[in-house]
């Protein structure tokens, strides 16, 4: 029945791309529907007067999760691009004199957590330890999980895992049991800030993240990350997945409990089965009738997103001297910033921030004796965002990163563009302008997550980083082979 079956998978993010292609490859006709110009969602490239920048994500961790993609057409990350290893993986500016760069080899690392904490690289090895098999039991299992009801974890195996994995266990008290130097706690709590809570409510299990991080290490694709979506696209058109740029679906038309038929600014696509890659929320509420809907405006304003983003794309017309790849300015307090995020949501009174600087590792992304440069101040979701604030908090960050860096960078941008909620909103259909999906806090785990199931509609999924297993490029990537098996499953049953 596969190849007679046809599929409408909606948004060409990492998850969209991801399930389409895994459909593809069993026989099914799948159409890939894009809004926007080109494929990759977030991780779209703006290219520029010889300057090429990745919009969205720029860390590459996990690098298992893509090999693992790949290797399910019989590929090879290194068949489509050539990953690099960072080393340091990258660089922590507390302020003007102390500066911590992160090796990407552990005895290395483990000097370094001496030099910070006398006796703490013991602690450093339990913590990794447990971080290890944390990542293992997760990836392995956990996330491949449709998270459908409680019954799929209810057994003695799971409950016992949940336990040993830290599942109802804080990161911030897990951190501290191993480690007494606030820059060391600083360190190991950063990769959390992202998933959407302050480290007091987010579950230690995520120190798996670590793990990702300090073990594993930071990669880079050279040529940038949308070298992924590129490989992903390509592999997705040799798997024979019809790909429709510029084509937005405006409507979700339902008839019997089932979605017949796309309505799109290009015309109608009819489809037996349809994946939703794109926001779930807009999903939920602008493309299907009230009485099609999963959950209502009030739920989702009860939800607790992932922050948004003021994001700065910088050409420079000299290079910048003594930065790595990957900068973060922890010159300010992490706490305040976590609060203004997560606790009393407003524009930060001292933001921490990071600074990317790809053409440190690659030459192609900058014109030659030119720097790329790419700034990030976390925000909370669903604030105002104005250019007046914008340029408020780029002099703001740009004082302290000249400051610090001793070097000058106003006065030398022959690019300069800002990008933050209201973008994300209109480029995304971002709900409250997020940058990173749903916050991945206890209440907002695997089954408490918004389902991937419709409940009113029996041939329609959603896939994201606003459902299972949650947000980033690998859990995105995850999310898309989950959704196929679920569509796989559907037609196996009819």
């Amino acid at each position: 029945m596969g190849n007679q079956s046809k599929i409408a998978v909606i948004g060409a993010g990492f998850s969209g791309l991801a399930a389409a292609t895994v459909l593809a490859k069993k026989g099914y006709q799948v159409t890939l529907l894009e809004k926007n110009d080109q494929t990759g969602g977030r991780a779209r490239i703006w290219q520029t007067e010889g300057f090429t920048f990745d919009m969205g994500p720029s860390w590459y961790w996990m690098p298992d999760i893509f090999e693992n993609y790949f290797n399910l057409f019989g590929k090879s990350v290194k068949d489509y691009y050539q990953l690099i290893q960072l080393d340091p993986g990258y660089r922590i500016y507390f302020g003007e004199d102390e500066i911590m760069n992160i090796p990407a080899n552990m005895q290395e690392l483990e000097a370094l957590f001496e030099q910070y904490e006398p006796g703490s690289s013991i602690g450093l090895r339990k913590f990794m330890e447990q971080a290890a098999y944390k990542y293992k039991t997760a990836m392995s299992d956990y996330v491949f999980r449709p998270s459908h009801s409680i019954t799929e974890f209810i057994d003695l195996r799971m409950m016992l895992e949940s336990l040993r994995i830290h599942m109802l266990k804080p990161m911030s008290s897990h951190v501290r049991k191993y480690f007494k130097n606030p820059k060391l706690i600083q360190l190991l709590e950063f990769p959390v800030l992202f998933l959407g809570a302050t480290a007091q409510k987010i579950p230690a299990m995520y120190s798996l993240m670590n793990y990702a991080d300090l073990a594993m290490g930071t990669w880079y694709p050279m040529g940038g990350m949308h070298q992924i979506v590129k490989a992903m696209t390509k592999l997705a058109e040799e798997q024979g997945v019809e790909i429709l740029l510029n084509t937005e679906v405006e409507k979700i038309l339902v008839d019997k409990n089932k979605a017949k038929t796309l309505i799109t600014n290009k015309g109608n696509i009819e489809a037996d089965f349809v994946i939703s890659g794109a926001d779930y929320e807009h999903t939920d509420q602008q493309l299907l009738e009230p009485k099609n809907r999963n959950y209502t405006a009030e739920y989702w304003d009860k939800r607790t997103m992932s922050p948004s983003s003021l994001l700065f794309y910088i050409g420079l017309d000299k290079k910048i001297e003594g930065i790595k790849h990957h900068n973060l300015f922890f010159d300010e307090d992490l706490d305040q910033h976590a609060k203004e995020i997560y606790t009393t949501p407003q524009w930060p009174t001292k933001p921490l921030f990071y600074a990317c600087c790809p053409s440190q590792t690659d030459d192609t992304v900058a014109p030659e004796g030119k720097e790329n440069l790419f700034f990030l101040i976390p925000l909370a979701p669903g604030l105002e965002d104005s250019d007046e604030l914008r340029e408020k908090y780029y002099n703001i960050i740009m004082d302290r990163f000249e400051n610090i860096t001793k070097q000058k960078v106003r006065g030398h941008e022959i690019i300069k563009r800002s990008y933050a909620m209201e973008d994300f909103k209109k480029d995304y259909h971002s709900y409250k302008g997020n940058a990173y999906g749903l916050a991945n806090t206890l209440a907002q785990t695997a089954f408490f997550k918004p389902a991937m199931r419709a409940k009113k509609v029996n041939n329609l999924l959603f896939t994201g980083q606003l459902t299972v297993p949650g947000p980033g490029v690998p859990p995105s990537l995850i999310s898309g082979q989950v959704a196929a098996a679920e569509a796989d499953k559907y037609f196996k049953g009819n």
